[in-house]
């Protein structure tokens, strides 16, 4: 079937009549009957039956007419995608995926700066974990990831927004005044601390591993071990031991209940954003990016 038969073959389905038919896609009725003539010689079979001047779908009819459907469906978010484009760059959608540690404080504030310049974006976020991301975005399911993990997929590029840093946070009461009053603690100043632990798999655990390697450190066994550092946030504001988290997440920490401290030795956290290489940035895209490296800058 052509195109012509499909429209004329949908809207005779629509409306039920020649008459009806080509009033709905504006031709003559002398042109809908041959179009339709058409179709069916073309097919083989018989799409309607004629009765007291009403046109019955035939079983076959009525087999392709949900395929039809669809594919209207598709034409329709085709129109929708050309007059976006045609209305210019503040329009569109835009699929972020994030880190959960970036979702509390930076995203919610780079998006409030993106939305005041792009306004008519339909917006869509998903916090996962940095493998998760890195596998959306291979499947192109998102236009874009911020996360901590460096790239090593030959089909994603990184680039680096800013640099965090590992922080230490820590219930009240549960570090010396001195450390506190100095603002920074050292690694080894927490071996006889609990501490929270983090996924050894994590980015940021797994450079927390190596700094305490190559200081000869190891901490007591943890009182437990999460795979967020917001959770490792919630459980040092319970008092439950001192978490060792990147910079974005400490500004989320309750003065109130917790001290946050300079790490020594300086362990970086650098933020990332993630694309797909074979897809050019769109206006969006590199919009949201810029937007995100300044709330990072304005926050830490």
């Amino acid at each position: 079937m052509r195109l012509r038969h499909i429209e004329v073959f949908n809207a005779i389905m629509l409306t039920g009549s020649v008459s009806a038919a080509a009033r709905l896609i504006n031709i003559t009725q002398p042109a809908v009957s041959r179009t339709l003539q058409h179709a069916e010689l073309q097919l083989g079979f018989p799409l309607f039956q004629r009765a007291k001047g009403r046109l019955s779908p035939t079983t076959e009819a009525l087999t392709l007419y949900p395929h039809i459907e669809r594919l209207f469906a598709q034409l329709d978010e085709v129109q929708r995608l050309a007059s976006n484009l045609k209305a210019g760059s503040d329009t569109g959608e835009l699929r972020i995926l994030s880190v959960l540690a970036l979702s509390y404080e930076i995203l919610p504030r780079a998006l409030k700066a993106f939305r005041e310049k792009h306004p008519g974006y339909a917006i869509t976020v998903e916090s996962l974990h940095s493998p998760q991301i890195m596998s959306a975005l291979l499947l192109q399911e998102a236009d874009v990831g911020f996360a901590f993990s460096p790239v090593v997929h030959p089909s994603l590029t990184q680039e680096t927004l800013a640099d965090s840093r590992m922080v230490c946070i820590a219930p009240k009461g549960m570090l010396p005044r001195a450390l506190v009053r100095n603002g920074s603690v050292a690694l080894h100043d927490l071996v006889d601390r609990p501490v929270i632990g983090l996924d050894s798999r994590d980015p940021v655990g797994t450079s927390l591993s190596q700094a305490c390697r190559q200081a000869g450190v190891g901490f007591q066994q943890a009182v437990v071990t999460v795979q967020t550092y917001h959770a490792a946030l919630a459980m040092a504001h319970h008092g439950l031991g001192v978490a060792l988290v990147d910079g974005c997440t400490a500004r989320s920490a309750d003065r109130e209940k917790v001290d946050v401290l300079t790490l020594e030795p300086h362990i970086p956290v650098p933020v990332r954003a993630l694309r797909f290489t074979g897809r050019p940035d769109s206006v969006a895209v590199r919009g949201i990016t810029r937007c995100m490296q300044q709330a990072i800058q304005e926050t830490l």
